[in-house]
């Protein structure tokens, strides 16, 4: 695949990035190289290598899922301004 001047002012408008006709022109042949590089990844043999993540095995560090109430509901709502019947009070907001 190949790029030229047209389709790098279109990938800059879809950017919204204002680009200049002189960075146009330099960055034709900057993206052509990128896309041949892409193009050899895709040409090497990677037939028996398992997908990967990470370079090294990580392990999620996870914490027992132990439901508890906490316990100290009437601490919070002691902070409350208006505490109702074991809940928050808020303003009625429909009208």
């Amino acid at each position: 695949m190949s790029v030229d001047t047209a389709t790098v002012a279109k990938i800059a408008s879809l950017a919204r990035i204002k680009v200049s006709d002189g960075e146009l022109e330099a960055m034709v042949p900057e993206l052509n190289g990128i896309l041949a590089w892409v193009e050899q990844l895709g040409e090497v043999d990677v037939t028996g290598v398992e997908p990967m993540t990470a370079v090294i095995p990580n392990t999620l560090r996870l914490r027992d899922d132990a439901v508890t109430d906490g316990g100290i509901r009437d601490a919070v709502l002691a902070n409350a301004p208006a505490p109702e019947h074991g809940f928050f009070g808020v303003p009625k907001v429909i009208e």
